[in-house]
């Protein structure tokens, strides 16, 4: 008798190790083509959903009005400054995440404001593995994250790439050693337009892959929380030197040159 329960716990228990897989295997095989997966994380109206922090300005307060939604396009505009002092910004969206991609579309459009750093103009960026907003200190000016930096040609026969990875506060593994360099360029071609251009970031697990045009330009991993810039986050954050970085929030970034977001979409994996 008791071998017959036996052989009854044993198929019982590789049934549930079957369904275990059969529901994983479902999980990582998701259909990246297939539209229903996405989700769109920019409603096209307003900016519900998502959580200001510009440095030297209280959490929610978008100053000047910098980040705005018109007509389906999530907008970083300067038209209401007269100088640009430091105001450097950052968009989050309202959740973390940690496996998925996330998919959008942007352009630089017009002049820098008065007042940018030379290094800004055409530049901005999607940080992910992102500090959560409400942690980052007033003055602030990029919160602990990895940028996914988005670059646009200045001068013509300059290589400029776009989706070059940033790293504030952060150090990444790329070949098997660390990396503590702040800026890595990417393998890209410079955009010296006002085209549109389709940006990707695929996070699994510790591997993160960045893509410009359908194109990867650079893949690295093993996020950490470190270096130079550390200092100039809270001291609850410098007491995390050296942990690993698993996920985080995804933000946009102003930085004094007006850019458009459009088509913001993450598929979780």
């Amino acid at each position: 008798m008791k071998y017959f329960f036996y052989n009854i716990a044993l198929i019982i228990l590789l049934s549930a190790c079957y369904s275990c897989k059969k529901s994983n295997s479902t999980k990582i095989n998701i259909d990246v083509n297939s539209p229903e997966n996405w989700k769109s994380l920019f409603n096209g109206e307003n900016l519900d959903d998502w959580i200001v922090k510009i440095n030297g300005y209280k959490l929610h307060d978008n100053h000047l009005n910098t980040f705005r939604a018109e007509n389906g396009i999530l907008k970083v505009s300067y038209d209401q400054y007269d100088n640009f002092t430091d105001e450097f910004g950052h968009l989050f969206y309202k959740t973390p995440f940690t496996n998925y991609r996330l998919k959008l579309q942007y352009r630089f459009l017009g002049d820098q404001v008065i007042g940018g750093e030379p290094w800004a103009t055409k530049n901005s960026g999607i940080m992910i593995h992102s500090q959560a907003p409400e942690t980052m200190l007033l003055k602030q000016g990029f919160p602990l994250s990895l940028e996914v930096q988005l670059l646009g040609g200045v001068t013509p026969g300059e290589p400029r790439p776009s989706g070059n990875l940033c790293t504030p506060a952060t150090h990444v593994v790329m070949n098997g050693e660390q990396i503590t360099e702040h800026c890595i360029m990417a393998e890209c071609k410079t955009y010296y337009g006002e085209e549109w251009i389709e940006a990707e970031v695929l996070v699994n697990n510790n591997s993160i892959t960045h893509f410009i045009d359908g194109r990867p330009v650079i893949t690295y991993s093993m996020p950490t929380i470190g270096g130079d810039f550390l200092d100039s986050t809270s001291k609850e954050i410098q007491a995390k030197d050296g942990e690993s970085l698993k996920g985080g929030y995804i933000s946009l970034q102003s930085e004094s040159h007006p850019i458009e977001f459009k088509n913001i979409q993450i598929l979780e994996l």
